[in-house]
């Protein structure tokens, strides 16, 4: 429940200092008890604790797929709960200094793997939490989400050991030493970033953007009840309010094209044709949107492993991708495969065994179905003056890390377009819109973001969010951002805190089982 009411949108994140710490009372209780197969017993009230946090913040999964939703809460609950028990299993035979070390590391080991592999689900990482309360984390420009997991899980050890030495101690002294030393921890970075915030000046190089929400539903029009052309033509007339010869870009959301675009032949679709005829009369605007598309893969060219078999002609195949497009007046059309897919929707994890599964994906945004991916984090370059920007699709933009790809690419601006009207008006389309401020910190870029519904807006290098649109409501803003080409320590060198977390677990794993299976083992 503590997890539950610091989450964001509308949470109260300083819970986040001590919502661990009836767990860690519960998981003390019963070791020292000292039962044989302890593990067993603190299992349920582990789970429980995690299904609730999942299911509370998290709930509205639900509204795209009842049984995606049973199964997202429940895996995600487990692995958490295997986690916290793999902790026990050490501090049982260790002791609590390795013990509470292991909390620490295991955490952040396991959720960067779980950001790598088929059942990623960033959602509810730790670091997360802090994302409303973004002027106490413009560290993260040197850490990222995982100092925000490290602050966390810290604060929540030492006020649990506070607590546990208050009640069990008759000398005080190490509970003021630790008091003083959590006093510090917290307040230390705070400072520091209040700090940061204060003082950070944005280089001026203004770009001019227009962003629109055309608010299709994504239930009864956006894939049925619109034809591609009402759609485009909802968006153009949307732009038209705000766009003229200063603006430099145009912003649409994901999925905004639904014709089903080819992209042998790009050129002759009829959405293409008419952004053509649009930007005949913006020479140096560039419009930046989401399409459906498809590829079709000729006899003897090299094919993908999402790649599907075209049953009209043998030996052809094709596939199917959730694609970002740049498209300039007189020039090249620029694509962007989305690579970081939802899982149960545009790619459906470990294939082989959950082929059965595929009609109950849950959709979070995208386009259904096994897609294709890209390699790189290739950018969105301008013909008119060079410069580059991050094209991050939907769930691709609360990865830290693959973010930083594009920067490192030369993107010195991030374009987020997405969906969000799949959830609903719940919790879900503010967490991820919170959550792009991260992204901003982070790379110390300017955000401009295209949602279909949910929340349009600007963030700028601190985070800020400026201009954020209504859900439900058609609208079109004007804004204009700062290009930013330096590169932050975080951007520079990625995910570091993971590497030496994972070092950690594996020297913290191989000691617990030694003592395991050492007759002279440690009992405490």
């Amino acid at each position: 429940m503590l997890l539950s009411a610091a989450w964001p949108a509308g949470g109260f994140a300083p819970l986040l200092f001590v919502a661990l710490v009836p767990l860690l009372w519960v998981e003390e209780n019963i070791a020292a008890k000292g039962y044989k197969y302890s593990g067993i017993k603190l299992f349920p009230y582990t789970y429980i604790t995690f299904l609730v946090w999942n299911v509370l913040t998290t709930y509205w999964v639900y509204h795209s797929s009842a049984f995606g939703g049973i199964i997202a809460f429940t895996l995600n609950a487990l692995f958490q709960t295997l986690v916290f028990q793999l902790f026990h299993f050490t501090k049982k035979h260790t002791g609590e200094t390795a013990g509470y070390t292991s909390l620490v590391v295991y955490f952040i080991a396991w959720e960067y793997f779980h950001l790598q592999w088929d059942l990623s689900w960033p959602w509810l990482t730790f670091g997360n939490g802090f994302s409303e309360y973004y002027k106490w984390i413009q560290w993260y420009e040197y850490t990222g989400v995982f100092g925000g997991y490290l602050w966390m899980f810290v604060s929540n050890i030492v006020v649990f050991l506070i607590l546990k030495d208050a009640i069990t101690l008759h000398n005080y002294k190490p509970v003021v030493a630790k008091v003083n030393f959590l006093f510090l921890w917290i307040a230390i970075p705070i400072c520091l970033s209040l700090y940061i915030y204060q003082t950070y000046t944005e280089k001026a190089n203004p770009v001019n953007i227009v962003v629109v929400q055309p608010n299709i539903d994504p239930y009864n029009e956006k894939f049925d009840g619109m034809t591609a052309s009402e759609q485009l033509e909802k968006m153009l007339t949307l732009a038209k309010q705000k766009i003229d010869s200063t603006t430099d870009y145009l912003i649409g959301p994901e999925t905004a094209l639904v014709e089903g675009i080819w992209e042998n032949k790009i050129e002759t679709s009829n959405s293409i044709q008419r952004i053509r005829q649009f930007l005949a009369d913006y020479p140096n605007l560039k419009f930046v949107l989401g399409l459906s598309s498809y590829r079709m893969y000729e006899n003897g060219e090299k094919t993908s492993s999402t790649a599907r078999p075209w049953r009209k002609k043998k030996n052809m195949s094709w596939d199917a991708y959730n694609t970002g497009m740049q498209m300039q007046d007189g020039h090249p059309i620029q694509l962007y495969h989305k690579s970081k897919l939802v899982p149960g929707v545009e790619k459906m994890p470990f294939p082989s065994l959950l082929k059965p599964l595929e009609k109950y994906a849950i959709d979070l945004g995208g386009m259904p179905g096994s897609l294709g991916v890209q390699d790189k984090r290739s950018v969105f370059v301008s013909y008119s003056d060079n410069k580059k920007i991050a094209p991050a699709i939907c769930y691709e933009s609360i990865y830290g890390e693959y973010c930083g790809e594009y920067i490192k690419n030369g993107a010195g601006l991030i374009f987020i377009i997405t969906n969000d009207g799949w959830w609903k008006d719940t919790p879900g389309y503010r967490q991820h819109c919170s959550y792009a401020r991260m992204r901003a910190i982070e790379s110390r870029r300017s955000i401009a973001r295209s949602s279909n519904t949910g929340t349009s807006c600007y963030i700028n290098q601190r985070g800020d969010i400026e201009q954020p649109t209504k859900f439900w409501v058609p609208a079109v803003i004007k804004g204009t951002i700062n290009y930013n080409e330096e590169i932050t320590f975080y951007t520079k060198h990625g995910d570091y805190i993971v590497w030496i977390a994972s070092i950690l677990s594996l020297m913290l794993l191989v000691y617990a089982f030694i003592k395991r299976f050492n007759p002279k083992r440690i009992k405490k």
